[in-house]
């Protein structure tokens, strides 16, 4: 398989404590929107790694937009600092991954009508969307396949699942010589 895979975006969370005084981040900490009658929690803008991070007053905090798993450990490290910096105590340092993003390119046009036809776990309603959904059982993610060449896939909890989700759809195209 040469296809180039490029991760987009990283998910993680954590639950760090009971509360988190938004109202104090916010007076404290720069690159951060706080505006509780529009949403009920926190954006706070890193720029290393860049990142977002949405923190809820009990105690939820989502970490989006890094590239890696590594940067996104990076980001949660750096939330937990300024947690520290603030006198915020933190019960729990743990994180998941919950999603990971990614896209690739085949090269070619993709006949999605045959991958309909020929792979189970599909969805294409092109009057709907554009693409096919394919749900993938083996792994459990889901891949968005365009009639361009550009596949993308989502739901994936590390880097080394999105490389074998791909693996295998490669495998199923080719076998159904759509590659």
């Amino acid at each position: 398989m040469d296809w180039d895979i490029k991760v987009h975006n990283v998910v993680a969370s954590m639950r760090v404590n009971e509360r988190i005084p938004l109202t104090r981040l916010a007076e404290y900490v720069e690159n951060v929107e706080y505006e509780p009658d529009q949403f009920p929690g926190l954006v706070l803008r890193l720029n290393e790694p860049k990142s977002a991070a949405l923190i809820f007053s009990n105690g939820k905090v989502v970490s989006t937009g890094t590239k890696s798993a590594r940067e996104a450990a990076q980001a949660i490290d750096r939330l937990l600092s300024i947690f520290n910096d603030l006198s915020i105590p933190i019960k729990n340092e743990q994180y998941n991954i919950d999603n990971v993003v990614a896209s690739t390119h085949v090269g070619k046009p993709l006949n999605l009508t045959n991958i309909a036809f020929n792979l189970d776990e599909t969805e294409y309603e092109p009057d709907q969307f554009p693409g096919l959904v394919y749900r993938q059982t083996e792994t459990g993610v889901v891949f968005l396949l365009f009639r361009t060449g550009k596949i993308i896939c989502t739901g994936a909890k590390s880097e080394e699942q999105i490389i074998e989700s791909f693996k295998v759809l490669y495998d199923k195209l080719k076998r159904i010589k759509e590659i």
